[in-house]
């Protein structure tokens, strides 16, 4: 059997994607064949693999941080929230329907655990080593008893877990203690020890703590990871962004011409695949910021209409905000504006959906002649073309089928002046056709904005992940971590009281 290792977390967002995405990238670097694994995502970003399997994103770039290709067996279950109570379930790269959390927990998750550590043995017969991701804290005593994603895997897999902590938000020390004094003795035999993570300082200070809570708990503390600004790898939760307040504002490099480009992203409810624009936002002197009021559309260069797991829902949203009357003026003034996925399907003519929203039929933003008709079915696919003389790789994750009646072809979909629409989501990846594209909306926006010649996306994500695993290797007890990865928790850590509640 392979070595194996759970990141676990005192938190949701304490570090575990870019600390599993760091401990691949460092063992594939070591010459270990390491793949990554997430039993259960909660995520509105999903990636879709070369056989055709919708998967979490942050998998995907684990799998390129493992210098693997990525397969549904790295996330044999997918949760997309399609609302505050009900998701879709995805198993093993395909949709099942779709179920409330009541019924989710009531007893579907707990089945799945013996589908779940399948996925886990088969890619631990075939890796020397799988680093599994849990999801938001083993502690959580309310669904211990269905879990197949924390300790409820580890258990069953015989994993070591490892507890990172966000020491930035404070109360890391008590969220260590109470993370493990909050287990029954079965699941605290496995928690190894702690990584602390995003610490701003001088170590030194921080030693007397660890100490502290060595002896308090018998667990020793496997690094202490320092705070870095612009690290991170495809985030979950597309709930997050659309709040206005905490949504992203991109860095911004300086231009290579005399102007930036400005690009505002409408942060629609169920935003899906948001990352889309993360190419764009790596462009030297492209602005990207998520807005909600049509004011905020007044000086952007772009606009640019997301993806969306609820189009119907989008486009009330739009309507509501007065967005809808602010992007249908842009579009008569030849302003650029961008639909992908949802985005393009509402800007269509007709939406017919008796499958997402069952709302039957609703007219579109009619800013593309597009009549969009929703089916049980998914589509998943990979597709390649070409568009404004480059070649574009991009990936299709929709239920809505369009049938464009008009227009200049634009990869699967159309344009319509200095309006845009198509269902693949990453397109704006492909490094000749995004420049090609920003070159276009640069003319149309009258601004001198030149792009970069030599920006990479690829190279830059690279960069990224090595980034993540220096962080590993710099500032982590690498030989503690890969003994506990070959050997498994040690023996004999003390329990911790008063442990879980009966």
């Amino acid at each position: 059997m392979s070595g194996g290792l759970l990141v676990a977390g005192t938190t949701s967002d304490a570090g575990k994607s870019v600390v599993t995405a760091g401990i691949c990238r460092w063992l594939v670097r070591q010459g270990v064949k390491v793949a990554p694994f997430k039993a259960q995502n909660m995520s509105l970003n999903s990636f879709v693999t070369r056989d055709g399997a919708e998967i979490g994103r942050a998998q995907a770039m684990q799998a390129q941080a493992c210098r693997v290709e990525p397969t549904a067996l790295m996330n044999p279950v997918l949760l997309k929230p399609g609302g505050e109570r009900s998701s879709q379930v995805v198993l093993l790269g395909r949709p099942v329907g779709e179920m409330s959390a009541r019924g989710y927990h009531g007893g579907r998750q707990e089945r799945l655990l013996g589908t779940v550590l399948d996925s886990l043995a088969e890619l631990r017969a075939t890796h020397d080593a799988v680093i599994c991701e849990g999801a938001g804290s083993p502690a959580e005593i309310n669904l211990r008893r269905t879990d197949i994603v924390n300790m409820g895997i580890a258990r069953g897999a015989g994993l070591p877990v490892l507890v990172v902590g966000d020491i930035d938000r404070g109360g890391v020390f008590a969220s260590f203690f109470g993370t493990v004094a909050l287990l029954a003795p079965e699941d605290q035999a496995l928690v190894a020890g702690y990584l602390v993570n995003k610490f701003r300082g001088d170590v030194s200070l921080l030693e007397p703590g660890l100490d502290m809570l060595h002896g308090l708990t018998g667990r020793r503390t496997y690094g202490v990871l320092p705070f870095r600004h612009g690290l991170g790898i495809d985030e979950e939760d597309g709930l997050r962004v659309s709040l206005r307040g905490t949504v992203r504002e991109s860095a911004v490099a300086p231009p290579v011409g005399e102007d930036v480009l400005r690009v505002a992203v409408c942060a629609v409810p169920l935003m899906s695949n948001f990352t889309d624009v993360d190419a764009l936002a790596a462009e030297p002197g492209v602005v990207v910021r998520f807005v909600d009021r049509p004011e905020e559309l007044a000086d952007a260069d772009l606009v640019i209409v997301p993806g969306t797991r609820g189009t119907v829902r989008a486009l009330q949203w739009l309507r509501e905000r007065g967005l809808a009357d602010a992007i249908a003026r842009r579009a008569a003034e030849r302003r650029p504006v961008l639909g992908i996925c949802g985005g393009f399907q509402l800007l269509g003519e007709h939406i017919e959906d008796e499958v997402e929203s069952r709302a039957g039929h609703v007219d579109g933003l009619g800013l593309l002649p597009v009549r969009v008709r929703f089916a049980r079915e998914k589509t998943l696919t990979r597709p390649v073309g070409t568009a404004l003389g480059e070649r574009v790789e991009g990936y299709e994750i929709h239920h809505g089928v369009a049938r464009v009646a008009g227009g200049d072809p634009f990869l699967d979909g159309c344009r319509v002046g200095q309006t845009w629409g198509t269902h693949w989501h990453g397109s704006l990846e492909s490094d000749g056709f995004r420049r090609a594209f920003l070159r276009e909306v640069a003319a149309a926006a009258g601004r001198r904005f030149v792009p970069a010649c030599d920006t990479s996306f690829a190279a830059l994500r690279e960069e990224q992940l090595d980034r993540l695993g220096d962080l590993i290797e710099h500032h982590a007890d690498t030989d503690a971590l890969w003994r506990l990865i070959e050997s498994g928790a040690p023996r004999g850590l003390p329990f911790v009281p008063p442990g879980a509640p009966a």
